[in-house]
C-alpha cells in the first residue's frame, strides 16, 4: 500500500490519479508527488526511461500525457542489466528516451546510441550534473583509497583537467547523482524541458507539476540536513556495499569511509578488498554499516563479523527505487527512507518528514 502524506493526499484528491508505466515492462510508481491534470492536452508521447527514478519523475511531471515504458524495474541492478528484445523494440518505437548516462546502465546506453531514430535521447544525469564526482569504477584490485575516498568535484576548465587526470588514474564519473535532492531538482528541470519541447501543448501542465515536485524536494533537502545534524559528529561515516552514496555524502556532510565495490557492481570484490575494508572499518570505528536492497549481503556480513560491527536493519536504496509497496517506491520516499536508515543507524534522532 502506498503511503501518502496529508499534504500530498489533499492535493491528489483534487486530481485524477497517475497512470502506471507500460504494463508489459513497468511497475506502477504513481503517487510520488502532487500533480495537476490538463483536460485540454491531447498529445500522448511514447517515452522510454531506463530506470525507476527517471520513470517516477517523468510520470509525476507528465501524468496521463505520456505512454511511459520503464526498462529497468525497481529492485533490479542497472549496472548489470541486459536488454531484452522488448527493450529494443521500445527504444526503436520511442519518441523520447530518458537515461541517466555516465555509464550507469552500460548495456542500455549502447543500445540507445546504436538506435538510428532521430528523436530526443537525453542523458538526464549528465545534463543535470555536468560536473560529476569522480570515483573508482571498481575496488576489485584492493587499491588503497585516498583521503577523499576517490571523489573530486571541480568546475569549468579545472573540472575538464581533473577529469582527464582522473580517467588516466582509472577513475570514472559517479552516475548516482539523484542521491542529492538538489540534483533531483535539476533532473526534474531537465525532464520538464525535454517533455515540453516534445509536446508543447502540455508545457503548462508539465511546468505546474514540476513546480509542485520541486517544492516537495526542496523541503526534503532541508529536512535531510536537519536529520543528519542530529548524528554525533564522530559517527558521521558511511560504509556501504558499493560506492553509490557519494552525492549524499557530499551534500549532507557524511564522509564515505569505505565500500566493498566501486561505482559499479559488475565485478565481485576480491579477498584483498574484503580484508582492506575490514581494516578500514576497524580504524574508523563506524557504529553501523549498510547493505543495499539490490545486492547480496553475504560478503558484507562477513566483513561485519570480522570487524565486529553491526549491519543496519534498514537496507539502502542505492541504484534505484524500491519495489512497489516498499518504503522507497517513489523518488521522494526513497530519499526519506535512505535518510531514516542512515540517521537511525549512526545514532541520530530521526524525525519523520512533515511537508509544509
Amino acid at each position: 500500500m502506498k503511503i501518502f502524506t496529508p499534504w500530498r493526499f489533499g492535493l491528489l484528491a483534487l486530481t485524477a490519479s497517475l497512470v502506471a508505466c507500460n504494463a508489459s515492462t513497468s511497475t506502477n510508481q504513481a503517487g510520488s508527488s502532487p500533480t495537476a491534470q490538463s483536460p485540454a492536452a491531447t498529445e500522448t508521447l511514447k517515452v522510454v526511461a531506463t530506470g525507476s527514478v527517471l520513470c517516477d519523475l517523468a510520470e509525476t511531471i507528465a501524468a496521463e500525457t505520456i505512454d511511459l515504458t520503464c526498462l529497468v524495474q525497481a529492485g533490479v541492478d542497472p549496472h548489470v542489466y541486459e536488454p531484452t528484445p522488448a527493450d529494443r523494440r521500445a527504444i526503436e518505437d520511442a519518441e523520447v528516451i530518458l537515461y541517466f548516462g555516465y555509464d550507469f546502465e552500460p548495456s542500455l546506453i549502447r543500445l540507445i546510441e546504436a538506435s538510428s531514430s532521430a528523436i530526443p535521447k537525453v542523458a538526464v544525469g549528465e545534463e543535470a550534473v555536468p560536473n560529476p564526482l569522480m570515483g573508482e569504477h571498481s575496488h576489485a584490485h584492493g587499491e588503497e583509497k585516498d583521503e577523499e575516498h576517490g571523489h573530486d568535484h571541480a568546475e569549468g576548465e579545472a573540472h575538464d583537467h581533473a577529469e582527464d587526470e582522473a580517467h588516466a588514474e582509472g577513475e570514472t564519473p559517479d552516475p548516482h547523482v539523484w542521491h542529492s535532492a538538489e540534483n533531483g531538482i535539476r533532473m526534474v528541470e531537465v525532464i520538464e524541458n525535454t517533455l515540453s519541447e516534445a509536446a508543447p501543448a502540455n508545457a503548462e501542465l508539465y511546468a505546474r507539476n514540476a513546480e509542485a515536485l520541486t517544492t516537495e524536494l526542496t523541503q526534503i533537502n532541508d529536512w535531510i540536513k536537519a536529520q543528519v545534524a542530529t548524528i554525533p559528529a564522530n559517527s558521521r561515516k558511511l560504509v556501504t556495499t558499493h560506492d553509490a552514496l557519494g552525492y549524499f555524502a557530499e551534500a549532507y556532510g557524511i564522509p564515505v569511509e569505505g565500500a566493498l565495490q566501486g561505482l559499479s557492481t559488475d565485478e565481485q570484490p576480491t579477498a584483498a578488498r574484503v580484508r582492506e575494508l575490514t581494516e578500514e572499518i576497524q580504524a574508523s570505528q563506524v557504529p553501523t554499516i549498510f547493505a543495499e536492497a539490490t545486492e547480496n549481503t553475504q560478503l558484507l556480513e562477513t566483513v561485519a563479523k570480522e570487524a565486529n560491527v553491526k549491519i543496519s536493519d534498514r537496507e539502502l536504496f542505492a541504484d534505484g527505487l524500491g519495489e512497489a509497496g516498499s518504503a522507497g517506491d517513489t523518488y521522494p520516499k526513497m530519499l526519506i527512507a535512505n535518510t531514516q536508515a542512515i540517521v537511525e543507524g549512526l545514532g541520530g534522532q530521526f524525525t519523520p518528514f512533515q511537508p509544509q
